[in-house]
């Protein structure tokens, strides 16, 4: 919605302006605020987690100790070993000496444990109970057990702590912490040694744990199920799938979950000891007290300072409004585009002088446009003609000396002899340079190219008195592909230039081949003459990656040349782009090729 009048817009734009600030303020201080209350939170309920992980690993072990003072004791051993054919008098007299000696001073120093037995692999076993009703087994309640035992516990004789009873009416409300032992004769194991104590001791070592009216903790074995929790129903049961998965996942970290209910915090410590978790839960409503407090008082702090704000805006608006107004009016011509100044009243003010700066601003930027198309223009005009005129000046090259030579043949012959090739000489150069001063065409077919070659090795061959013949490789399906005009003859002259420096052998070749290759359309000449130094390769290699023209090459002599290595290099990027050009493959003694770059995509000449 389209707001008017300026008193309106500043009201507005106020409005906002108090409406961000203070909604980010309070948002961002309430999410910091938030997030340190609560990792301060996670940190209480880990030491929490901590140290009751540490109490109850030492609660356990306490009893461990227990267990490890009755595997010294001899008779204990002696029971072990005896056998399937005992007398009953043996097995009398052990009972009794083991509890005597052993059971009962270990009840005496944990009055919290319920029962301690032995069971033997050759299926002897003694019970002894302590303020619980004492339970009788046979042989099939005996093998039962053991195999139950044998299950469930290591072979190397590690302790094991499982949510196990053999105690009629206390399942799931005992813990059984069982190992397998040694006899007196042999070092196999052959034997379990078990205690039994009630899982509901275990709430006594948390007594001094503040954790609110709502916080408690309980224990979960590795197996997922219950050791221990306030609700006593849910001892033995397994804890939702979902949950525990989201209890693996996390780790030490705090996590959230609402399958009792509520939704609440969770911290949970691993048992090294015992492999069960103990959990911390918190209700996150209790947790979050302080933070609805904050909220509570930044809302009204927030709303009396935005209607404080706006009063004061509305009183800001309406004092600047007027002489605004006019500055209004005398910019809508500047807004259509016509960089119209505005009129200037009688008085002067702070907004008198905006106006003074605005319309010495319009009147500067109309002229820098002004000049910037000026510039634009005239730039690229000078572009396109220097560009022209560089490619015009290549075209026009021509090498003096063989022009210089040539005529002095000419005349030579004129002079000694009425002769036929003086004809042929003439006709060939005319061609010649017709084809070089063709300055409409940028591209002509490679036959073209190698018709031009050919007059002039008939010229050659009258300069240097004796015929030389190219060895042309390049496929018929490629004579009608183009390239630059004006390349390939350069480097020919270039070949006898250079590479025969002491006259031409007979075992001298100049070789022209062509093709495609990775969508790249090449022609190399290559010949067998003195070639290149790998210095003086380096240093044309160098020229040619710096893409500048050359005004012509000077060779060993101090000679200038006609259209050079460069100038065909320059020439093809100048038609077809920086990535294509010439490349050079030289090596001193064996000759040199030289390979023209181009474009596959061209289209054939019709």
């Amino acid at each position: 919605m389209k707001i008017r009048g300026f008193t309106k817009k500043i009201f507005v734009y106020f409005l906002i302006v108090i409406i961000l600030s203070l909604s980010c303020v309070g948002f961002f201080s309430y999410m910091i605020t938030s997030g340190e209350l609560e990792e301060m939170v996670e940190d209480q309920m880990n030491q929490i987690a901590g140290n009751a992980v540490h109490h109850t690993d030492l609660y356990l072990k306490d009893y461990e100790r227990s267990i490890v003072s009755l595997l010294t004791n001899r008779q204990i051993m002696e029971f072990i070993d005896l056998p399937v054919t005992r007398e009953e008098y043996d097995y009398y007299m052990y009972r009794k000496t083991i509890r005597e000696f052993s059971v009962d001073p270990l009840f005496i120093r944990n009055p919290k444990l319920a029962s301690v037995y032995l069971i033997s692999d050759k299926k002897n076993a003694v019970y002894y109970y302590n303020n619980v009703n004492e339970m009788s087994f046979n042989a099939e309640d005996i093998q039962k057990q053991r195999d139950y035992f044998l299950a469930n516990t290591t072979p190397d004789g590690q302790l094991s702590i499982l949510n196990h009873t053999i105690i009629e009416g206390q399942e799931n409300q005992m813990l059984t912490i069982v190992r397998r032992i040694r006899g007196y004769t042999s070092p196999e194991m052959s034997g379990l040694l078990a205690i039994e104590m009630r899982s509901a001791d275990l709430s006594a070592l948390w007594k001094g744990i503040d954790l609110g009216k709502y916080g408690y903790l309980f224990i979960i074995d590795d197996k997922g199920r219950y050791i221990y929790h306030p609700n006593g129903g849910k001892v033995g049961t397994g804890v939702p799938k979902a949950f525990f998965e989201k209890l693996n996942q996390a780790g030490s970290r705090a996590f959230t979950d609402a399958n009792e209910g509520d939704e609440r915090m969770y911290v949970a410590r691993k048992s090294e000891f015992s492999d069960w978790q103990l959990v911390v839960s918190m209700p996150l409503r209790e947790l979050r007290k302080p933070l609805s407090n904050i909220r509570s008082t930044t809302l009204v702090v927030g709303l009396f300072t935005l209607v404080l704000a706006l009063l004061l805006a509305y009183r800001f608006g309406k004092s600047i409004a007027k002489p605004v107004q006019t500055l209004k009016s005398g910019m809508r011509e500047t807004e259509k585009g016509n960089w119209a100044t505005i009129p200037l009243p009688p008085h002067r003010d702070e907004i008198v002088e905006l106006m003074v700066r605005y319309n010495l601003m319009v009147k500067r930027l109309s002229e820098a446009v002004d000049r910037v198309v000026q510039v634009e223009l005239s730039n690229s005009e000078i572009r396109m003609e220097r560009q022209k005129a560089e490619f015009q000046s290549l075209q026009l090259q021509i090498n003096p000396h063989f022009m210089y030579n040539t005529l002095e043949t000419i005349v030579c012959y004129a002079t000694i002899q009425d002769s036929e090739e003086i004809s042929e000489i003439v006709k060939a150069l005319a061609y010649m340079l017709r084809y070089s001063v063709q300055t409409n065409l940028e591209e002509i077919t490679v036959a073209n190219e190698l018709k031009h070659v050919m007059y002039y090795l008939l010229v050659l061959k009258h300069r240097i008195g004796r015929e030389f013949e190219i060895d042309v490789a390049i496929k018929p399906e490629y004579l009608l592909h183009v390239m630059v005009r004006l390349t390939l003859q350069p480097l020919v002259e270039n070949v006898f230039q250079h590479a025969f420096p002491d006259g031409l052998e007979d075992y001298h070749y100049i070789r022209i081949d062509g093709g495609i290759r990775e969508g790249i359309f090449w022609i190399s000449v290559e010949d067998n003459g003195s070639g290149m130094s790998e210095t003086k390769l380096s240093q044309l290699q160098e020229k040619l990656n710096t893409n500048r023209l050359a005004d012509g090459e000077v060779d060993e002599a101090g000679k200038k040349g006609g259209i050079g290595v460069l100038n065909v290099h320059r020439r093809i990027q100048m038609v077809y782009g920086e990535q294509y050009g010439l490349q050079i493959e030289s090596k001193a003694e064996q000759g040199t090729k030289m390979i023209m770059m181009m474009p596959a995509s061209s289209k054939n000449a019709l």
